[in-house]
């Protein structure tokens, strides 16, 4: 079997050592690539010897269109910003394009789209198991239970997390209005703030918590009169984000262009 190269944009950061450490440790995959931006003080030092997992002869770079020509893969957890840019590279090598990266907007994830009629592109606001597990659940629980129990989404993050809210939280709502059968966006309440008034019918509230050094905890709840459902999954460890990263990758190797989920990766 062909072992995958794979590049990492962001490899200096935590989630980027993280992703080099996985690639390290699953089979069928190596790391062909490490890219930083051009103002990075690590940028020559050894991508292995950063995350870890001791000298891989892969000198960290800030040139992703030759990262790009030598790998099979890109696994992006960035910015929104800097997803575009690579996936425009991604797209003109033909190579798979899995993104993590969180806080982009509609807009942003339409110039992915036209990116992946050249490319495998597979985003997903979280890259774990359960995490697309609850999701399932959600959706099967807003479906049966409809305006009869408010929903309302909690997570919470690292006091370091730039957006709100999570790209989780954002995936658990959509599953949640999905199985409604409503559009998320027009039925969201993200800020409460003041004298409100009552809660309006049929909508689905936010409630974003930041601190400390927590990974990731999100719950969904379902509040009806006199009873509650919670359906919660909390993250002990960033490295299950990264095998996801990484199983989505060698899930696409070898696959027509197109827009990917996590929930087509694991068959959901």
């Amino acid at each position: 079997m062909t072992s995958m190269g794979l590049t990492v944009v962001g490899a200096a950061g935590r989630m980027g050592r993280t992703l080099i450490q996985a690639i390290h440790e699953v089979d069928g995959v190596h790391l062909s690539a490490a890219v930083e931006r051009p103002d990075s003080a690590d940028l020559g030092r050894d991508g292995g010897e950063l995350a870890g997992v001791g000298h891989l002869g892969i000198a960290i770079t800030d040139d992703p269109l030759t990262a790009f020509a030598a790998s099979d893969g890109v696994i992006d957890f960035t910015g929104p910003q800097a997803t575009l840019s690579f996936a425009e590279i991604a797209a003109q090598a033909r190579i798979v394009h899995v993104v993590g990266t969180t806080g982009m907007t509609a807009e942003q994830d339409d110039a992915l789209k036209a990116a992946a009629r050249h490319a495998v592109v597979i985003k997903s606001g979280n890259m774990s198991l359960g995490v697309n597990l609850l999701a399932e659940l959600v959706k099967q629980a807003a479906k049966a239970l409809q305006t009869d129990f408010d929903i309302e989404v909690l997570e919470m993050h690292h006091r370091h997390k730039v957006d709100a809210p999570s790209g989780t939280a954002l995936l658990l709502g959509d599953a949640a209005a999905e199985g409604r059968g409503i559009d998320l966006a027009e039925n969201s309440v993200r800020v409460r703030d003041g004298i409100t008034g009552a809660r309006d019918d049929g909508t689905i509230g936010f409630a974003t918590l930041r601190g400390g050094s927590v990974i990731g905890e999100h719950s969904v709840i379902f509040a009806g009169e006199g009873e509650r459902i919670e359906l919660t999954h909390k993250s002990q460890d960033r490295s299950l984000f990264a095998r996801g990263a990484v199983k989505a990758a060698l899930w696409g190797f070898h696959k027509k262009p197109g827009f990917y989920s996590m929930k087509d990766v694991l068959g959901l």
